[in-house]
């Protein structure tokens, strides 16, 4: 089997994090902050780690405003849903995905204004398009990072900037980039950061985090139990417990930290990215001349990641993808991919791309093979 459906969640895990995740399970399945026993104490201190371990990797100076959530969905939905606006507008681009679309849909039907950046066809965002929407009732800009549709780099540097300047909350989407480029939350300027812990940090699914500036109050989506304050009724103030409400998944949050390890013992992001990116590029090298092979996005080989949109003329995207797979052993993901405008943008929508993204457990022979199947896909119609 050839996985290369990275974007999605990445395949396999280190063997690191496997043993640290069943480290979590059969060693120290304490319930962290509750209760004062052996168990409790070392899973408690476990998660501590992982929190200081992702402070140290994202440029952040207090690791108690970094919230463990069940993925990037619901860090998303914290950052904008927590902002409590009512009144005036947010921005954002055409490149979201429906973890954003769809919350700042909700807040468009309660009357807030929602105002879109205009974008290239692959993805390109001007920072000064961005400065041209804000106004003085522009209250949050959420971008997110990188396209998981095109794979273009948004400049979040530049937009973080802007919204430094005019006083405006400054949400990045992190869930395509953590653990690919390289992210400081303070030369970015950024307030909120939402990540999943599953794709580029190579931790469980059911895993991701919010980080939380000082200078942005949220309200909780949830109340409950935190292992501290129990004789209150109301919700602590205190961060983290403030919004992880409930007992937390240790075993998933343990992997996020053993993750993170992997990828310093790896050599750090840049020693990842330039192996994601070489073997991007040989596969579009190896197809971009192709006739009947559309490719989408950026397709030069600067300010993109490790993801390729193609499609075979007239052929479905969901029938090409499951041909690959059950004829080939090559998983891929078809489909619109939750990102519907950016699919807009590109022109392929409603039937979507066939999404490749290889990550660092493939090979360039992988990648031989994979151009070698779509050159035979694109020339014969016997497997349609």
């Amino acid at each position: 089997m050839i996985y290369l459906d990275n974007a999605a969640t990445s395949h396999p895990k280190p063997p690191s994090v496997v043993k640290a995740v069943n480290d979590a399970l059969l060693k120290y399945g304490g319930n962290p902050g509750r209760g004062t026993n052996s168990m409790a104490l070392q899973a408690y201190r476990k998660v501590f780690q992982v929190r200081e371990k992702i402070a140290d990797f994202f440029g952040i100076d207090d690791s108690s405003r970094i919230i463990f959530t069940s993925n990037a969905t619901e860090a998303l939905n914290l950052a904008i849903k927590g902002m409590g606006i009512e009144t005036g507008e947010v921005i954002t681009s055409p490149m979201e995905h429906n973890s954003v679309i769809r919350p700042l849909a909700l807040l468009k039907r309660q009357g807030v204004e929602v105002k879109k950046v205009k974008a290239s066809e692959r993805g390109e965002i001007d920072p000064d398009d961005v400065k041209k929407i804000i106004t003085k009732k522009t209250r949050l800009a959420v971008f997110t990072h990188s396209s998981n549709v095109l794979g273009t780099i948004v400049p979040i540097n530049e937009i973080g900037k802007i919204c430094r300047e005019y006083g405006v909350v400054f949400l990045v989407d992190a869930a395509q980039s953590a653990g690919h480029i390289p992210i400081d939350v303070k030369s970015s300027s950024i307030d909120l950061l939402a990540a999943s812990g599953h794709k580029g940090l190579f931790g469980m699914q059911g895993t991701g985090f919010l980080y939380i500036s000082p200078d942005v109050s949220l309200i909780p989506l949830k109340e409950g139990g935190t292992g501290s304050f129990s004789e209150s009724e109301n919700q602590p103030d205190e961060l983290p417990d403030k919004f992880e409400s409930g007992t937390l998944n240790t075993p998933g949050i343990v992997s996020l930290g053993a993750g993170i390890d992997y990828i310093k013992k790896k050599g750090g992001i840049e020693a990842i990215a330039e192996k994601e990116k070489n073997l991007i590029n040989k596969l579009i090298d190896g197809i971009k001349d192709i006739d009947r092979i559309e490719l989408y996005g950026l397709i030069g080989k600067e300010n993109r990641l490790g993801v390729l949109s193609l499609n075979i003329k007239n052929r479905d995207p969901m029938k090409v993808s499951e041909i690959l797979d059950k004829k080939f052993g090559i998983i891929t993901r078809a489909g619109i991919h939750c990102a519907p405008d950016a699919h807009r943008l590109a022109g392929t929508f409603p039937n979507g791309t066939v999404r490749l993204s290889p990550g660092i457990f493939n090979s360039e022979k992988d990648i031989d093979k994979t151009i070698k199947v779509l050159h035979i896909l694109a020339r014969k119609s016997v497997f349609f």
